[in-house]
């Protein structure tokens, strides 16, 4: 069997739908079609069925789809051994980061790896774990940075590998005249009546924020939601309120914003994962060793 249909039928199992697996390989859903059709020629029977106004697999279908991704995966493991087996560091890589990590640990990973391995190309893109995860799953991206929250576990398919680069801590941001400012330190349930400036609903921070408070009595009163970290910064310039900021590439707050630690200090857990499949890579470990470098001892 043709392993690009396989390739095909695996996105299909994954995306669960003819138009999720066209998006994930960046096709046309007619060329997935075709593809499923020629591959049920090659096995011989129905792959697919109706089943409402889409279809689903049968049950030769799901069963090859997990072959299709063991052999998926021996295939990448195969390549990236005899890239380990030539021993450079080159090719292409692609690497998803979100936004803090973006800007506080992939300048500076990058331009190690370009001045360390000249042959090796590797590109950036800016998502969140939500995002990134199943990117990485799909093949799309080959090494993802991701944060986890205090008590919010990322949920990581198997098949994936991690390595642990740091731990961020956060402080809460003040405006300079509110009664706490002047603290060398201040717990979140001194906070708890405090109105709040956060990221939207369902991010990670937010709800960190929302369990945090909830947990503590309080019901949080949450009246400004940004998603960068200097929007957010000026509106408690502003006096609108309190705002959780991490230290990891934070800019320089407004002279009218105090930047207090939290007691106890809380911290998201930042690491790469990539797919296990990949690990003797050259270009893979690199970049890792990279990204260990470009981390502080503590932020």
């Amino acid at each position: 069997m043709d392993l690009e249909r396989l390739r095909v039928l695996h996105a299909v199992h994954l995306a669960g739908s003819v138009a999720g697996a066209a998006r994930a390989l960046h096709v046309t859903t007619s060329a997935v079609s075709q593809q499923m059709a020629r591959l049920e020629r090659e096995a011989g029977q129905r792959l697919t069925e109706r089943h409402g106004r889409g279809i689903r697999l049968t049950e030769a279908g799901e069963l090859l789809a997990r072959e299709a991704g063991d052999l998926l995966a021996h295939a990448e493991q195969v390549e990236a051994r005899l890239a380990a087996h030539r021993g450079t560091v080159a090719g292409t890589l692609s690497v998803a980061a979100f936004a803090t990590a973006a800007r506080g640990l992939l300048p500076a990973a990058l331009c190690d790896l370009r001045s360390r391995y000249p042959e090796l190309s590797v590109s950036l893109s800016e998502q969140e774990p939500h995002e990134a995860i199943p990117a990485l799953n799909r093949g799309d991206l080959d090494i993802a940075v991701v944060q986890e929250w205090p008590d919010t576990p990322l949920a990581v398919p198997g098949g994936l590998a991690r390595r642990d680069l740091l731990e961020d801590a956060f402080d809460v941001a003040l405006p300079a005249g509110h009664p706490l400012a002047g603290r060398d330190s201040v717990a979140m349930k001194e906070l708890a009546d405090d109105e709040w400036i956060s990221w939207s609903t369902g991010q990670i921070c937010h709800d960190w924020l929302v369990h945090t408070l909830s947990a503590r009595g309080a019901q949080p009163r949450i009246r400004h939601t940004a998603s960068e970290h200097s929007t957010q910064l000026a509106l408690v310039a502003a006096g609108l309120g309190a705002a959780v900021i991490p230290r990891l590439g934070r800019e320089p707050p407004p002279a009218s914003v105090t930047l207090v630690p939290i007691d106890p200090s809380p911290a998201r857990r930042i690491y790469a994962l990539w797919r296990a499949s990949t690990a003797p890579r050259p270009a893979i470990r690199a970049t890792l060793d990279a990204l260990q470098r470009s981390c502080p001892a503590r932020t």
